[in-house]
């Protein structure tokens, strides 16, 4: 196998050559929307694909007190009390009746999956496609408690909520690590037939606050 590796690896020199000259990258592409970021044109067409996607839309004012409130209707509506959150979170998104325990990055995905719902924040969202941005930040959290529990509340700043990708990766740091979520964990890989949940949360939750 090494010789085999060195021989593919001198083939690659040899074409390239001592010094490679990268190709210059297009940039011609459509680098922004039409509207501001958080326009309500931009909420409204947000909405229109993560309900398409099978989220659950819930919007409320953008203080704590009203974002708790509509964490903690959206879980009780199904039956769920004990959640998970990331380090940042602010305690009043889940003082309102909720079992919540702080993620200190100790446990398991086998821990996690005894836990009914996780809540977090997010750092940007697409409404072209619906897409919601977490980056590990400790309003967001790690990856691990986004992707275990089977019911995930996140909220969405309407401030947040810009057109375009280009837009959205403007606002994101490249070295964080991204996780990108439109809707709930679905595959239709199975004879056209989809299923939810199958590598992620089978609920996804938005609470847009503003």
């Amino acid at each position: 196998m090494t010789g085999a590796r060195e021989e593919v690896l001198t083939r690659i020199r040899g074409a390239l050559g001592d010094a490679p000259v990268s190709p210059a990258v297009p940039r011609a592409y459509r680098r922004e929307g039409e509207f501001a970021a958080g326009s309500p044109e931009l909420v409204e067409q947000l909405v229109d694909r993560l309900e398409d996607y099978r989220a659950v839309v819930v919007r409320t004012r953008a203080d704590d007190a009203s974002i708790g409130t509509a964490i903690a209707e959206a879980l009780s509506q199904r039956g769920l009390n004990e959640v998970i959150t990331p380090p940042g979170l602010p305690p009043v998104w889940t003082a309102q009746g909720l079992d919540a325990r702080r993620d200190t990055g100790a446990a398991t995905p086998q821990e996690l999956d005894t836990v009914a719902a996780v809540v977090t924040g997010s750092a940007v969202a697409v409404s072209e496609t619906g897409t919601i941005v977490l980056d590990g930040s400790p309003v967001c959290g790690r990856r691990a408690i986004t992707l275990v529990p089977d019911t995930h509340v996140c909220v969405v700043a309407t401030s947040d909520i810009v057109q375009t990708v280009p837009e959205a990766l403007q606002r994101l740091d490249p070295a964080r690590p991204l996780t990108l979520i439109s809707g709930p964990s679905a595959t239709s890989d199975i004879e056209l037939s989809r299923v939810e949940g199958v590598h992620g949360p089978r609920t996804l939750i938005v609470v847009l606050a503003g």
